[in-house]
């Protein structure tokens, strides 16, 4: 049996007027590739936010490594990696300079940081710009430079929310082949995304959130001998209900030709 990396148990979380988790249990093992889905409002994004300590004020247990992170040590937190969904960066800074400082946050020495980072970046077709800011930088390669940032110190669990965001099809490519080559070294990622195509080609395991619920949790193969359904958009749309998306397509396009496409 595989190590358990991560553990929820009866997690819940609230804010005024909103449930937003309503007991979700999983259990995470080494080596996991999880795709963590959901509609918009699901609590995905919460779910990352607690497990990294970013938000407190939730009831259940967490466990990361076997600790739990409520007892205020923080030391698990060295092995973590983390894509936010929309991250601040330091716009007055070179990539070589925030990703530096990045890597000696994380105990690096600075001159095996900047190495390191120089290396990565070189990967992502960006060493010609190591040295120039950030402010200058498209989307995309403000990404690579976060996704690098998540990796310099080698972490044995990576969160990612929406890390393809801006990417190139060569890109996402490399992504893809990298993280799949991660998880087969005993990495485990835990990975947040709309983007149902990419969830499918490379989780091990697919846990959908609707509601705040847990409604399917098992690999694409099984979900889709559960579900009859041939993609996994079409698990989605018909674990959370929505099946009106032909029609309200249809009824988008009515407006913005002018048309009424019922006539």
């Amino acid at each position: 049996m595989k190590e358990k990396v991560l553990s929820l148990q009866n997690l819940i979380m609230s804010y005024p007027g909103k449930n937003v988790l309503n007991g979700i249990n999983l259990d995470v093992y080494q080596g996991q590739i999880i795709g963590y889905i959901g509609p918009n409002g699901a609590g995905k994004s919460t779910t990352l936010k607690i497990m990294l300590g970013l938000v407190e004020g939730y009831g259940g247990v967490v466990e990361i490594f076997g600790h739990n992170i409520a007892s205020n040590d923080y030391t698990y937190k060295q092995k973590i990696g983390y894509v936010p969904e929309n991250a601040e960066i330091y716009d007055n800074l070179t990539a070589a300079e925030y990703l530096t400082f990045i890597g000696e946050l994380y105990g690096l020495e600075r001159g095996t940081a900047e190495n390191k980072a120089l290396s990565l970046l070189e990967e992502f077709d960006m060493g010609d710009v190591f040295h120039s800011r950030i402010s200058s930088f498209s989307k995309g390669m403000r990404q690579k430079v976060l996704i690098t940032s998540s990796l310099l110190h080698n972490p044995d669990l990576i969160f990612l929310d929406e890390p393809l965001s801006g990417l190139d099809a060569n890109s996402v490519m490399v992504i893809k082949d990298m993280l799949e080559a991660l998880a087969n070294q005993g990495k485990t990622i835990f990975y947040s995304s709309h983007i149902m195509d990419v969830v499918e080609k490379i989780s091990n395991r697919i846990v959908l959130l609707v509601n705040g619920e847990i409604a399917a949790d098992g690999s694409f193969d099984e979900l889709k001998e559960q579900s009859k359904a041939g993609s996994l958009e079409a698990i989605f749309n018909q674990l959370t209900g929505f099946d009106e998306h032909k029609e309200t397509a249809k009824r988008i396009v009515s407006i913005v030709t002018g048309d009424n496409q019922d006539e």
